[in-house]
């Protein structure tokens, strides 16, 4: 292989990548259309759910840069056959021996530390077997995985507990993992940095426990509170050990992250587009889950066949985004995205209880190309500008953008829902006794009036209609928001991105 011509298999390594990238993808959502049956079979409390969710993105988020540093060190096939192995043992494990929520967690936590290793393997291995005229083309494929990565595990996880049952959720990644580790084992060759640098083991430490510190404080926010004394201690916290780890790399002399890499516009630039294109993704995907089930009464797997509009817009405007950068050039392309991002959460402002799912669908579509346009390009100029002995935690880099964004986007989305929920939502005349529960919860109204309604008292029907009512307010409100934050990053890209064509 020429240095210019690119690994002579590199289309099929490109498919090993995209695979083990979609694996991790879908097992940030993947379980959370289980969380019911897993109350019930395990006893779990509502703090013991979050926590079975959020152990995977909290250490996934927090341990990319050290993950991609050791990729880039030891070598990335490694890395990635030991991120995925961890993940297949973690999964099969917890699907025959656990029966307690603190055991699931804990295999969340594992799982989360062998994303972390596998995902900014998957982009610097990419990076490095394409020559530079194939590699725009190859970044938008891998990008496009990485967006249809949460839809199809929305349908994954809604298949799975509607045929079989929440282990099936873990069991699903094992054939799929065997699969990625006997093509990657023969197919994906091994680089990593020919300079053998050392390590950087307290700029490491610093990166775990600021990154980590303030994905805890983002996914905490919402059941303590925005301004209570633990979110903003813990975020303090979190900016700074990040101040230090700023202040650190750039006096260290092989430092983990070189802070020279932010004085590329395309660099900087592209992890904010892409922060905030996954802030609004996330956010909407996380009240349109519930507001299919809870509102409109379809079951977790009827719910997310009604999200694939969205990677049916995103994967092929994503993979093909090359040619429309060659023309229009990649700021132009990104603000577009953006601008279609905030134009199809305006329209979403519109919807009803009565909105007809056409509609509805369509606004998925336009929401899904204009991530597609968002998303590869930024992703192209993060990684041009890294190279390629720093490529592992450079993709790191990307990554944790787009865990910050994600979690940022469904505690704040969630918030807005529930805040102008709470606001709006009143009791129905008679139904005083029921105290304030069903105006703190819409799961919790929603149930309560399904158990009147079981127990022939038709007065829950109202309170089940008001809470409807409520929660739609609440969830426009939380689409204004996503659409004013596309619109805003929209033109700091438009401004400030460079014109690369």
């Amino acid at each position: 292989m020429g240095a210019s011509d690119g690994h002579e298999s590199r289309w099929a390594i490109l498919g090993v990548m995209s695979l083990s990238l979609v694996i991790v993808m879908f097992n940030n959502v993947t379980l959370n259309v289980a969380l019911p049956e897993l109350s019930v079979d395990l006893g779990a409390d509502n703090t013991e759910l979050q926590w079975i969710v959020d152990a995977y993105a909290l250490i996934f988020g927090g341990t990319l840069l050290v993950m991609g540093a050791l990729g880039d060190r030891f070598g990335r096939k490694p890395a990635l056959q030991v991120g995925l192995l961890m993940i297949a043992a973690a999964s099969a494990t917890t699907a025959v021996y656990a029966d307690a929520a603190g055991e699931v967690i804990a295999a969340r936590a594992v799982m989360g530390l062998g994303a972390a290793l596998v995902m900014p393997a998957t982009l610097s291995v990419v990076v490095v077997v394409f020559p530079p005229e194939e590699k725009a083309k190859a970044v938008g494929i891998w990008t496009a995985m990485a967006g249809v990565g949460a839809p199809i595990g929305l349908l994954l996880g809604g298949w799975a507990v509607e045929n079989y049952d929440w282990q099936m959720v873990f069991w699903i990644n094992v054939p799929i993992i065997a699969l990625a580790l006997l093509l990657g084992l023969f197919l994906v060759p091994n680089s990593m940095d020919e300079q053998r640098r050392p390590l950087d083991p307290v700029g490491a430490l610093l990166s775990v426990g600021g990154l980590g510190s303030i994905l805890y404080a983002i996914i905490e926010a919402p059941t303590h509170g925005w301004l209570s004394s633990e979110t903003l201690g813990i975020a303090a916290l979190g900016a700074a050990l990040m101040f230090a780890f700023v202040r650190w790399e750039r006096g260290v002399s092989h430092p983990l992250l070189p802070m020279g890499l932010f004085k590329d516009r395309g660099f900087a630039i592209g992890l904010i587009a892409i922060m905030f294109a996954f802030f609004v993704m996330f956010s909407f995907m996380f009240t349109q889950m519930l507001h299919f089930q809870l509102v409109r009464d379809k079951t977790a797997l009827e719910a997310a066949i009604r999200f694939l509009p969205l990677p049916l817009g995103l994967g092929p405007v994503a993979a093909n985004s090359d040619r429309i950068v060659e023309r229009f050039g990649s700021r132009n392309v990104v603000a577009t995205g953006l601008l279609l991002v905030s134009l199809g959460m305006g329209l979403f402002t519109t919807v009803g209880i009565g909105t007809a799912y056409p509609g509805i669908g369509a606004t998925f579509l336009l929401l899904g190309i204009g991530m597609g346009l968002t998303m590869a390009p930024s992703t192209t100029l993060v990684m041009e500008a890294v190279p390629d002995d720093k490529a592992g935690v450079g993709s790191a880099t990307n990554d944790a953008s787009r865990e910050v964004g994600g979690a940022l986007g469904i505690a704040i989305g969630g918030s807005v829902l529930n805040e102008y929920y709470q606001r709006s939502m009143t009791i129905p005349e008679g139904l005083e006794h029921l105290g304030t529960v069903p105006l703190e919860s819409f799961p919790a109204a929603m149930r309560i009036g399904s158990e009147m309604l079981a127990g022939g008292n038709m007065a829950g029907l109202e309170l089940i209609e008001a809470a409807k009512a409520s929660f739609v307010e609440g969830m426009v409100a939380s689409a204004m928001v996503g659409g004013a934050i596309a619109l805003t990053t929209a033109v700091v890209v438009k401004l400030y991105m460079p014109a690369k064509d």
